[in-house]
């Protein structure tokens, strides 16, 4: 392949990435002036690439919102669609004059690293506090639209911060036998990726009238079904069956037997009889003497579960407790409308643990069979194969070292990788805020307002939290903060030298959830 050997230097800072994640690491590092790379036409992310006409946001638009950036109808209880996610995005840009630092078109298919490598083995030695000041260490390859695509631009930066995030643009497939894969069926096999590429009439014509099975029962599997069980109203309409591995825990709403849904885990106090990385011997015995209170909340919420939906009924019910879908950011918010189309039968549920194609369509494990005109796969995205396709080696074998996760610290910093974020790797329940905020710190340690620790430091406070992650639930391999966040969000505050308690009494800081205009940090602090 071709490449322009001149390489350019416009900016200090490079980000990879227009989605949410990227519009906030670019609005709090403009006086950087970065460059933004964006493969796609627009801003959105998987807003953008990876949603159905059906898809909402799972959580009030209130909750899903930049601290400076208000929602001009935030007192709308109705969960805002993505098309009305776009539109938010998109003004925000606008309004922080962000356009000027996006290059559309533009797709990074190789970084390059020029500076020393260290040994991961020498992680106790010396500090790593210090980024590596004054000269360009990354040279980041670019592929244009509006160029050959043989012909590549190199670009050298400072720094270089990756939000292309976890979700989209490589497919999780599953493995299958010899001669049980998709070629041996006679019918239309899809990710769930390439269904959202279609236009609303190609998609309703591959659902309408076809024996359909979605593989999957996650919020992407269930809003899928939904959409095929729409499509077939009527005469000629086919029955949707979805093909379910492992149940996950799904609620109706945000009130469970009358109560706020916030009272259980996003105040400080709910959150204070959950496990947490460093926590005092005190606190540890608490921790210990409150597990008892951990499963009532659980069984609470799961006995307003089971009488509010019919999970029992289709054999749904998860094995395992609420919590561990919480604590992992598995819990879905399942649509008004689906079970009521499971009732009418245009929705069906097979669980099994093992299955495979066959020329009609899917053959389980007893060997029973399920025809099939359409299989889309509802089954993740892989985005550590995404990482791997860009970075380069020895940096590529660290990415998961030691333990298969990504050894973020505060949630964005890689210990053995010198001058690179990751903004929008750690799941939680405040994905917008916790973007922003660890743009926000991102921004303070590039202005030397703070030194990182050590490398040992720091893969240490890595480990702690994996703990807690292992010890919270069995899909921990999720990297997600949700029962800690609060705690999290403590730490990038405390970091930056600001008042981790954001509210104006101690009542409010203790038993009220934490809101986006919490951490609108004023003048005088900054």
């Amino acid at each position: 392949m071709a490449s322009n050997h001149n390489t350019l230097t416009s900016s200090r800072v490079a980000i990879i990435g227009a989605g949410v994640s990227g519009l906030a690491a670019a609005k709090h590092l403009a006086r950087h002036n970065p460059t933004v790379f964006e493969a796609s036409d627009s801003v959105g992310g998987v807003w953008r690439s990876c949603a159905y006409g059906t898809t909402k946001l799972q959580s009030p638009r209130a909750s899903y919102e930049f601290s400076d950036f208000l929602w001009h109808d935030r007192n709308n209880t109705a969960f805002p669609t993505y098309v009305e996610i776009l539109d938010y995005l998109e003004s925000y840009a606008k309004h922080f004059d962000l356009f000027k630092f996006i290059k559309f078109g533009s797709k990074v298919i190789e970084v390059r690293f020029n500076g020393e490598v260290e040994a991961p083995l020498m992680v106790g030695l010396g500090d790593y506090g210090n980024l590596l000041p004054g000269k360009p260490v990354w040279e980041v390859a670019v592929q244009t639209r509006d160029r050959n695509p043989e012909d590549i631009q190199w670009h050298a930066f400072e720094f270089v911060v990756i939000c292309t995030g976890k979700y989209g643009d490589v497919p999780r497939i599953p493995m299958f036998p010899l001669k049980k894969g998709p070629k041996i069926f006679n019918g239309t096999v899809m990710h769930s990726m390439d269904y959202c590429k279609l236009e609303k009439e190609e998609a309703s014509h591959l659902l309408r009238g076809k024996k359909v099975a979605v593989v999957g029962f996650k919020k992407s599997a269930i809003d899928l079904a939904l959409e095929s069980a729409i499509a077939n109203q009527g005469e000629g309409g086919q029955a949707c069956t979805m093909v379910v591995r492992t149940p996950h825990w799904v609620i109706p709403h945000y009130w469970i037997w009358g109560l706020p849904f916030f009272l259980f885990y996003s105040t400080r106090a709910s959150q204070f009889i959950h496990d947490r990385p460093n926590q005092s011997f005190l606190r540890t015995l608490f921790y210990l003497l409150f597990s008892l209170l951990r499963t009532v909340v659980s069984k609470f919420i799961e006995s307003y579960v089971m009488w509010k939906l019919p999970l029992k009924k289709y054999g749904l019910k998860p094995d395992h407790p609420f919590e561990e879908d919480y604590a992992s950011c598995q819990m879905a918010l399942v649509p008004d409308n689906f079970f009521e189309e499971a009732d009418k039968g245009m929705i069906r549920f097979r669980k099994t643990s093992k299955w495979c194609f066959y020329d009609k369509g899917i053959e389980f494990e007893d060997g029973t069979t399920l025809e099939a005109d359409v299989v889309i796969l509802a089954t993740g995205f892989d985005g550590d194969k995404k990482l791997k396709a860009i970075i380069p080696e020895p940096f590529r074998t660290w990415l998961e070292f030691p333990c298969g996760l990504m050894p973020l610290y505060r949630a964005t910093i890689h210990p053995l990788i010198p001058n690179m974020g990751f903004v929008g790797y750690v799941q939680s329940n405040w994905n917008v805020r916790t973007a922003e905020l660890s743009s926000m710190w991102l921004s303070r340690l590039m202005d030397e307002k703070f030194k990182l620790p050590s490398k040992e430091k720091m893969l240490d406070q890595f480990f702690k939290e994996v703990e807690v992650m292992k010890r919270s639930s069995r899909f921990y391999t999720n990297h997600c903060f949700s029962t800690f966040i609060i705690q999290h969000a403590d730490d990038l505050c405390n970091d930056m030298g600001l008042n981790p308690w954001r509210k104006s009494n101690f009542f409010h800081d203790v038993f009220c959830p934490y809101g986006s205009q919490d951490y609108r940090f004023h003048q005088e602090e900054t």
